[in-house]
């Protein structure tokens, strides 16, 4: 338990001092929300919902590394899918 505590404090000191370039590159346990970056998102949950100016757009997986596009389901609701 304090093994994690230590590790979880050093990593966020070095996320605020900006050493490690991006939440899911510094620890595996660490929440990574999807981003845009340039014409693309980051950090994408495959199948959760979209933001409104993501809709029609490509990005990529958090832990794969996959392509996923925004798209709209038959229901109305826009979801990132497998592309």
């Amino acid at each position: 338990m304090l093994k994690k505590m230590l590790i979880t404090g050093a990593t966020a000191a070095l996320l605020s001092a900006g050493v490690v370039a991006s939440p899911a590159q510094a620890a595996p346990g660490l929440v990574c929300h999807a981003h845009q970056v340039g014409n693309h998102w980051t950090c994408v949950t495959p199948g959760s919902y979209c933001p409104a100016n993501a809709h029609g757009k490509f990005g990529y997986a958090a832990k794969t590394g996959k392509r996923y596009e925004c798209l709209r389901y038959s229901n109305g609701r826009w979801r990132w899918k497998r592309a």
